[in-house]
Formats: structure tokens, sequence, C-alpha cells
């Protein structure tokens, strides 16, 4: 039996998806494996590419990790064509299984069609009813296949036509690169809640959720896809539509604070720049008089630089990460499992007995990992320990592609600030406010009438409607599709 060994790996917001297409260039599909690895942090349990070369399109799905799927020459041969598309999965919306793995793809009367999805649909229940009473018959369990079938009821013709006609018929979040033949299409919805950019390396264009992904294949930046944009990339080069009614942008200001890789930048924005600007902000709400700042890696790290920078406290590395645990491992008692914490994370107690500790992480959502580094810095001869978050208060869930337990596991939910301090033991705590977060995102402060960003996960104000959730449908049946991301 397998358990893991890891308290920290079910009290963080789970990783997005990455997506990750390219046209034009010869040996594709490695390209694609490549932009994958980069983009491996935004999702973990699954991957999977599809090509076409010319004529025929080929596929590998897998469960696992990047780098144990698309390792073997064989495979990377068998992947031929100069046109790819990739998803790397972590699940929420349907269960870890093959055939849940994308990017899906179907047979239409103009031919094959491939999709990969970022995001989460928040009228897929809704539309999967319908679609099943019209005889559609699902194979997964993923809110991603009801575009298959909306495209393959439409009456449009052309592939891009059927896919508007299907996009403009669901609500929620969507960043996607589609794949058929001889074409590439990108899309973001309406309100651009999921990052997509494109990039371009020699006469080829990429389509990625993040410039990291441009950077390992050595491609350069050209610009973000705009909310509400769809890109079809061809022969001929690239066209631009905007099919559908504009809305105000909510990107998810999640990004900045965790999901991103650091040496992204996304939406104009440095994430480094904007994690550093974080921890300064933090500082100036919340600083208190310490002897060092310790990030709680990896996340909380340029926060930490931000707030010792500010504050003039050091910084210093008080905790040390194994780079090298895997996510499970064979725990014959609990009490193998208990020292199993150390696996991951352990106190560099020279730099921590004796000292008045503050502590930086990117959120708090059960509170378990908190509990556990403050009894670690508590053990480690820590004179006081303080906790400063990078985010405000996880209150709310999230319903656009982010995997967040249900609101009532949610510590920020139940607790006050005060109560949260008490659980996890510390001698302050004391959250980014949302003004401070905006601050640090270069506006002035939050507009409580028109937020700049999607910040639901702590305001409660869902700027999408949740059709599936405001159904009278039972919540074991919600959870399958209208919950978490791709």
């Amino acid at each position: 039996m397998k358990f893991s060994t890891n308290p920290f790996d079910d009290d963080k917001l789970k990783e997005e998806c990455g997506v990750f297409g390219i046209i034009g260039k010869d040996s594709a599909a490695a390209m694609t494996a490549l932009g994958l690895h980069a983009l491996q942090h935004r999702g973990q349990e699954a991957a999977g590419i599809v090509c076409h070369d010319g004529e025929h399109f080929n596929a590998h799905h897998a469960l696992g990790h990047v780098g144990e799927n698309f390792n073997s020459e064989s495979i990377v041969k068998r992947l031929t064509g100069n046109s790819a598309i990739g998803h790397t999965r972590y699940a929420t919306t349907g269960e870890t299984a093959l055939r849940n793995v994308q990017p899906l793809f179907a047979d239409f009367d103009f031919g094959g069609f491939a999709v990969a999805h970022n995001g989460n649909l928040t009228n897929a229940l809704t539309l999967r009813k319908q679609l099943v009473k019209r005889g559609c018959l699902f194979r997964s369990t993923t809110d991603t296949e009801t575009i298959i079938h909306l495209m393959a009821l439409s009456r449009s013709g052309s592939p891009v036509d059927r896919l508007i006609e299907a996009l403009r018929q669901v609500e929620g979040a969507y960043a996607l690169v589609c794949l058929a033949k001889d074409l590439l299409i990108g899309a973001r919805d309406p309100n651009g809640v999921r990052p997509l950019v494109l990039g371009k390396i020699d006469d080829a264009y990429v389509l990625a959720s993040e410039t990291c992904a441009l950077d390992i294949i050595g491609a350069d930046f050209v610009r973000d896809i705009e909310p509400g944009e769809m890109v079809m990339i061809d022969k001929d080069g690239i066209q631009s539509l905007r099919p559908f009614g504009k809305a105000p942008s909510k990107f998810c200001v999640f990004e900045y604070i965790y999901f991103a890789r650091p040496d992204s930048s996304v939406e104009g924005r440095s994430v480094y720049e904007m994690r550093k600007n974080i921890g300064v902000e933090l500082a100036r709400e919340s600083g208190i008089d310490a002897d060092i700042v310790v990030p709680i890696p990896d996340s909380g790290v340029p926060s930490a630089i931000g707030y010792a920078e500010e504050s003039g406290i050091p910084f210093e590395l008080g905790i040390i990460r194994n780079h090298y645990v895997g996510r499970t491992f064979i725990q014959p008692t609990d009490h193998i499992r208990h020292l199993g914490v150390k696996l991951k994370h352990n106190a560099n107690r020279r730099f921590i007995e004796g000292k008045r500790v503050i502590l930086v992480d990117d959120s708090i959502v059960r509170g378990t990992t908190s509990v556990k580094i403050v009894e670690m810095m508590r053990s480690a001869g820590a004179k006081e320990v303080h906790m400063r978050i990078s985010s405000p208060p996880t209150a709310h869930s999230c319903f656009y592609g982010v995997d967040t337990p249900e609101v009532d596991k949610l510590l920020a939910h139940k607790h006050t600030v005060e109560e949260m301090c008490k659980f996890i033991g510390t001698d302050s705590l004391a959250f980014i406010s949302l003004d401070g977060l905006y601050r640090a995102m270069g506006e002035t402060k939050r507009n409580s009438a028109l937020p700049q960003f999607c910040d639901a996960c702590f305001s409660g104000d869902y700027p999408i409607r949740l059709t599936d959730m405001n159904s009278n449908d039972p919540q074991p049946e919600l959870s399958l599709l209208a919950r978490g991301n791709r």
C-alpha cells in the first residue's frame, strides 16, 4: 500500500495544467516534450502529445511525469511530423485514469482534431446532461470533452467555425491549444483567467502556458494571446479573431503568487519581480522585529527576499528542501510515516537556534503544512516563530482551474487570523492585504466595484457565473465535473 510521506503535498493549492503547441518545425513532438518539461510544475499526474505528420495523427498518453513517459527513443520516433500539441495534467475533474489524459482526440468529417485545455468549465455538467440526452456518448469524465461533442453537433464546416460555435456555449475559464490538419489553434476565454503566450522559433510558431516553455526550446516571446482571442496558425502565417463578446480582464492573481514559474513572464509582468514586490508590501504592512527571514521553499523564496530587503532583516535559508523526494513511499508503520516529514524539508539548525525567525510562505490552505514547519522551527531551537503569508487568506474555493479543498476544509474560511495563529503555533501571523497585493502588482489598490484580477479564492467575488454550482445536482456529481481544473 502507498501513503504520502509528505504532509506538505495536500496543503498546497494544486497545480493547474500546462499546454504547449508548435507548428512548422521538424521534430515537433520532441520540441513539445521539452516544452512540457518546462511546464511540469503545472501538472504532475499525466502527460500526452498528439502530432500530425501531414497525413496521420499520432499520439502518446501516459500517467506520470513527462520525463518518465517521453524519454524513449521509440516513442519519439513514432511521433513524427512538424506540428504537435501537448498537455501536462493535474486531475481534479475526472479521476486520474488514462482515458482522461489530454490532449483529447476525435475524428470529424473534416478530419482529426485534438484539444488540450487548462482551466475549468463552470457549466460542463449542465452541458453534459443536455448532450447525453441528445445521444452523445462520453468516454472521459473531463469537462473538456463537452467541447468535442459541441463541435460534433455543430452545423458549421471548418474546424475553426465549429470551435467558435462550441466555445460560445461554454462558461468558465480556458486556455486551449488545438491541432487539426495543418492547423494550430490557440484560444483564451473572454476574461483571460488562464495564461497563454505566443512565441516563434525560426519560421515556426509556438503556443504555451508560460514563457519558460519558450525559453527551453530557444523560442522568442512574441506576445500574450489576449483575453477572448483566437489565433489560427498554418503554413501561411498567423490570423487572429475575437469571436466572443468583450469582457473585463480577470487574470488569475494566484499565477503571480504561486502557480507560474518565477522565471516566467505572464501578462507583461515578471513573476519573480511580482513575488519580490509582494514581500516588500508584506514587510511594510506587517513588519516585526526579528533576527532572520526564512523562506518556506521553494515558492516562498522570492517574497522572503523582498521582505528581507525592505525590512533590513537578514535573509537565511533556514529550511533546506530535498529535491529528490517522490510523492509516495512504502511505509510500514505510522512512526516511519511521521519520520517521512523530514524527507522533503529539514531545519538548518545552526541558523535557527536561539533566533527570532520570520517564516515567509505563499499561502495557508488547510494549515497542516504550517503546523509541521513551526514544530520543526521550535525543535531546532527557534526563540520566536512568526509567519508572514504572501497572499490574503484563502477562504473560498476556486472553480476556474485550481484544485482547492472543499470550502469547510480551508482554514481561513472558518477561523480568524488570530485563531489560525493559535492553531499553527506561531507567535504572530499576518497575511498581505488585498490592497497590498494589488499594489505589488502595480495597481494603486483593488477596485472593489471591478477588481482587476480574479481573486475569488480570497474575496469570494466570482467573476464568471457558476452554473453547475448553482444547480440542484447532488454534491458528488458536482465534484466530478464542476470543481477544479484540467
